[in-house]
């Protein structure tokens, strides 16, 4: 009896989904109107005409990718292709080719500006590590350090 309720969604008795709205849209998937925006900063150059290779992936699917990896925390070559989305090796090989054309910071800033301006931002939840902000040895601070000279710690080694 219980198999037969396995994979369902909702009440068992009712057979009706728990949310009256109908399922969640997907919360990676790029809205037309910041694709909009960021399509011609992502634009793939364009193809050969000689040997032209395998066709790429869109930049969408791989940006779609990308964010849903840095949600999730999940390592490239667990990116659900059942998803639509490219493998994560494609998604990492295109993300290193828009730091190097200089065009990540662009969109990254582009992307928490329109979702900033719309609420859509937990600021609460940031997080900034030296992966993000240089923390450099010998920086000059803006207020005088304390001074440790007065500070003597216990001595454990002698009595």
């Amino acid at each position: 009896m219980l198999a037969k309720w396995v994979g369902m969604r909702g009440s068992p008795r009712s057979g009706k989904r728990r949310s009256p709205s109908g399922p969640r849209p997907a919360w990676w998937k790029v809205s037309d109107g910041i694709w909009e925006q960021l399509g011609p900063l992502l634009a793939d150059p364009p193809r050969r005409t000689d040997h032209p290779g395998r066709k790429r992936y869109p930049a969408r699917a791989c940006l779609e990718g990308i964010l849903y990896l840095l949600h999730t925390g999940i390592r490239y070559v667990d990116l659900p292709r059942e998803l639509g989305f490219p493998s994560g090796e494609t998604c990492r090989r295109r993300l290193h080719e828009w730091i190097e054309r200089g065009v990540w910071p662009q969109a990254l800033a582009l992307l928490v500006c329109e979702l900033d301006r719309r609420g859509s931002l937990d600021w609460s939840r940031v997080v900034v590590d030296a992966s993000i902000v240089d923390a450099k040895k010998g920086v000059t601070w803006s207020g005088q350090a304390r001074s440790t000279a007065a500070f003597h710690p216990a001595s454990t080694t002698l009595s």
